[in-house]
């Protein structure tokens, strides 16, 4: 008889949640990316980016911290001085962020913490242009809960590389955005097959409920 392991077996996408192998991982809130004067014209973004994305990535930083789970950054930045160490995508799409800038800041509003790690990265999807998947390994994550921008870019490569890698994936729906909410509500609909699709509040929940059930 055949079939598959029966610890290969899930019933669910939704597991148990153990503080020590989740990140919480926020993804381009930089101020290059939050410069409206300069950057395209998009106002759904800036609307949702302000009113109440970047207010929930505050709530699940501050629920990670309580419970300490690990928060990790990434941002656009320049390795060199010249950009060249840049993906081609980027430098077709003309993203220069130079190193060490303000551009390449995480905002003030999710500020890193003094021992907070802050990745910067050349290309969509952290996995391709960092170390963070050794990274991950070296501190037992297993599970990474996903945030930042752009929802059908960076988010989206990003959940889909931590599938193929063997990582398990959560996606915020209410804790990323892209320039328009259809564009959003699109991409959130084509990657969710990859990962456990939650909210800021449901996350939150979950978290406070699995880590009480771990200390009793």
């Amino acid at each position: 008889m055949t079939g598959p392991r029966p610890r290969d077996v899930f019933a669910s996408r939704i597991l148990p949640l153990h503080r020590e192998r989740l990140a919480l991982l926020v993804i381009d809130a930089q101020n290059w990316v939050m410069d409206e004067e300069k950057r395209q014209n998009r106002p759904e973004f800036y609307a949702d980016a302000r009113s109440f994305v970047i207010p929930n990535i505050a709530r699940l930083i501050g629920a990670s911290r309580s419970h300490g789970v690990e928060v990790i950054y990434t941002v656009m930045e320049n390795l060199t001085t010249d950009g060249r160490d840049r993906g081609l995508d980027y430098k077709l799409s003309n993203f220069f962020i130079a190193k060490g800038s303000l551009d390449a800041k995480v905002i003030d509003a999710l500020k890193p913490g003094p021992d907070e790690i802050v990745i910067p990265k050349t290309s969509s999807s952290l996995f391709n242009s960092t170390n963070f998947e050794y990274l991950l390994r070296n501190i037992g994550i297993d599970t990474v809960a996903v945030t930042g921008f752009l929802t059908d870019q960076c988010v989206d490569h990003t959940i889909r590389d931590g599938a193929d890698r063997g990582f398990h994936m959560i996606s915020l729906a209410d804790a990323c955005a892209t320039d328009t909410r259809a564009r959003h509500q699109a991409a959130l609909n084509a990657f969710k097959g990859y990962c456990r699709n939650e909210t800021t509040a449901s996350l939150i929940a979950a978290m406070d409920k699995d880590f009480q059930c771990s200390r009793s």
